[in-house]
């Protein structure tokens, strides 16, 4: 059995079933039953428009975005499938400061439920800094189906790695 890295906080028996449907390859199967297609938000411009509608939608009063795009190396340097973070910079004598939101290039042909999961996680983070309950109350207000979208799209990471692409 191989470690499974996103599904490593999950119990044992949680991680024994997966594995049981990836040798029976059903995992796949069950995915594309649930999520049947994947979305058309491809480009970085797309994604800055989903992403900004919602925002505008939820959390209106939060910092503005500077930036938000589709990153390929992200897994890689920082293990993690999305990124928010705030750059400051110099500009005269203030100091300015931007917030950015990177999203894994992985999601760039995942079912749009998992995009929805991912922008709402990095959302949450322009009010809540940490992973504390008020951050996961704050996704579930976005997203109320939130913990399950979580789940399944650790569920959907780890046929990608294991088995390949599955759209």
């Amino acid at each position: 059995m191989q470690p499974m890295k996103y599904l490593a906080g999950y119990p044992p028996s949680v991680s024994t079933k997966i594995q049981q449907l990836l040798d029976q390859d059903k995992l796949g199967e069950l995915l594309i039953n649930k999520y049947p297609a994947c979305h058309d938000i491809r480009t970085d411009k797309a994604l800055y428009g989903f992403i900004m509608d919602m925002k505008n939608r939820f959390l209106r009063q939060s910092s503005p975005l500077s930036k938000i795009v589709y990153d390929d190396k992200l897994d890689v340097l920082h293990q993690a499938l999305g990124l928010h973070s705030v750059i400051s910079r110099v500009q005269g004598g203030n100091l300015k400061s931007k917030n950015e939101i990177r999203i894994g290039a992985v999601f760039k042909t995942a079912p749009l439920a998992f995009l929805n999961m991912i922008a709402v996680h990095e959302l949450a983070h322009l009010r809540e800094k940490q992973h504390n309950k008020a951050f996961y109350k704050l996704c579930e207000y976005m997203l109320p189906d939130y913990h399950q979208l979580e789940f399944d799209t650790r569920l959907y990471l780890t046929y990608v790695d294991t088995a390949g692409n599955l759209y």
